[in-house]
């Protein structure tokens, strides 16, 4: 888009008064943007009426150092380099009423390792402001210089699998099922038939803290009980996520220690805790040797619609800087929203050493991640054993499949539906490390590992025809553009 703004002089700049954002220097075509620089890219709506170049440098004006009039504070300031400057604007294919707006922040606006003032700055007032139907945070380009100053992950996949001592496929998990109302008893007892049967992790359900039909303490010793006796039975390394999440952060060290004190490889907590909360957690497990687990949960209030909110890569991103080992992000094929392209880049951006942009998967911007290491992405909300081919193939084997439902609701019982997953899964594992196409002969493969495996013939029978196909509300906004052959 054509610069359609002359420079003012200084002199006008500063005459009291209000002026449009673009005249203030928050609107230059011609700025480069420095290596280190954040960068960010916004879907914005103006206002029937509001040009959209004048909606992108407020963006960028309401997101650093602007205000609603000329301030003469910004003389007592380097205002020049702490003034955001949007220096791209792009319309949105097949939607003429949104743009793409690219705005670089200087990246002295930031505070050193911290979530909370990065997205105090970048997704502060400015969502709420009147000029613009909506507002939405697409993704953002965090630079190395940045980068070095957070922890990332307590624990990262590679060393997660030499604690677990399980390489070459991914995790199983299961989420205990009916989430509220269970005794700790009959809690612990799902925790060991799960954990018998044959997956890895068990875990709590977001909203399952200390209630009264059962209070945390006891949940956390009749399911530590289960991994202990699981852990015997079969020579395995167990592990179950104890939500530690809480009113407040001594609630959460105190629950956190309890569960160190039993002998936990890991705990659980919730995104709705706050990035405060989950980077002192971060820390803690980092210093305590612990696995950390983050439920996505609220995340779809603000990140579903693509018109306004914020793109879940962005908090994919945010995570992965914040230090939690685990992250929900997406199935494509269960219960919960995934487009697969979409979803394709979250799990890139979690797991990657360099993502590179790839606008087809939803990806702005270069993203490169010097040395942090990697979080596991979780799958979960809908699964069973029959679309294993297809989880395999789709987010590959750095990653932990959870089947809650598909674990507990089978008709042979709960150790059953875990003896099916598993079996499922070294099948396919097995056939694709014998350089099988498990995508297409996926069906085939389960069928026949289930001629000697009871449970998985009831699973594949009793979930054959679920499906969950509707229409995503998170595609990429993406034309492939013709080259030359």
């Amino acid at each position: 888009m054509a610069a359609t703004t002359e420079k003012r002089s200084a002199a006008d700049r500063y005459k009291a008064g209000v002026m449009q954002y673009k005249d203030m220097g928050y609107f230059d075509l011609d700025y480069e943007p420095k290596e280190t620089d954040i960068l960010a890219c916004f879907r914005i709506t103006p206002q029937d009426g509001v040009d959209p170049e004048e909606a992108a440098a407020a963006v960028a004006g309401e997101s650093s150092t602007a205000t609603w009039t000329v301030v003469w504070t910004d003389r007592l300031t380097a205002c020049e380099k702490y003034r955001a400057r949007c220096y791209r604007v792009d319309p949105v294919p097949g939607n003429p009423s949104q743009w793409f707006a690219y705005i670089a922040y200087d990246l002295d606006l930031f505070e050193a390792g911290s979530i909370v003032n990065v997205s105090a700055s970048i997704i502060g007032n400015v969502f709420g402001f009147k000029p613009l139907k909506a507002l939405r945070l697409e993704d953002m380009r965090i630079p190395t210089a940045y980068v070095k100053t957070f922890q990332g992950p307590a624990t990262g996949i590679v060393v997660e699998r030499e604690r677990l001592d399980k390489f070459g496929r991914p995790l199983l998990g299961a989420t205990i099922k009916p989430k509220l109302g269970l005794s700790g008893r009959n809690y612990g007892r799902v925790v060991y038939e799960a954990l018998k049967g044959g997956l890895d992790f068990t875990k709590d359900d977001e909203n399952i803290n200390s209630q009264p039909f059962m209070h945390w303490r006891d949940r956390f010793l009749y399911c530590m009980e289960a991994v202990k006796r699981a852990e015997a039975a079969s020579g395995e390394v167990k592990g179950t996520y104890l939500n530690i999440s809480a009113a407040t952060m001594e609630d959460m060290y105190e629950r956190a220690e309890f569960a160190k004190d039993l002998g936990s490889v890991i705990v659980m907590i919730d995104l709705v805790i706050g990035y405060s909360a989950i980077q002192s957690m971060a820390k803690w497990c980092r210093r305590n040797d612990m696995i950390l687990h983050l439920h996505r949960a609220g995340h779809s209030t603000y990140t579903r619609q693509k018109s306004h909110g914020v793109s879940f890569r962005v908090i994919a991103k945010w995570m992965r800087l914040a230090g939690v080992d685990h992250i929900h992000a997406g199935t494509v094929v269960g219960k919960l929203e995934g487009d697969p392209a979409t979803t394709k880049g979250y799990y890139d951006i979690l797991r990657e050493d360099f993502v590179p942009q790839r606008l087809e998967h939803g990806v702005f911007f270069d993203q490169p991640w010097a040395s942090l290491a990697k979080t596991m992405p979780v799958a979960s909300g809908g699964i069973h054993a029959g679309q294993m081919h297809q989880l395999l193939d789709l987010l590959g084997e750095d990653c932990v499949l959870q089947f809650g439902g598909g674990t507990i609701g089978h008709p042979m019982g709960i150790a059953a539906g875990a003896t099916a997953n598993r079996v499922a899964l070294e099948a396919m594992i097995l056939a694709r490390n014998e350089g099988r196409d498990i995508l297409n002969e996926g069906p085939q493969i389960l069928e026949r590992a289930a001629r000697h495996c009871q449970p998985l013939a009831q699973a594949l029978e009793v979930w054959k025809d679920v499906t969950f196909n509707y229409a995503s509300t998170d595609t990429p906004d993406f034309v492939p553009t013709a080259t030359p052959a």
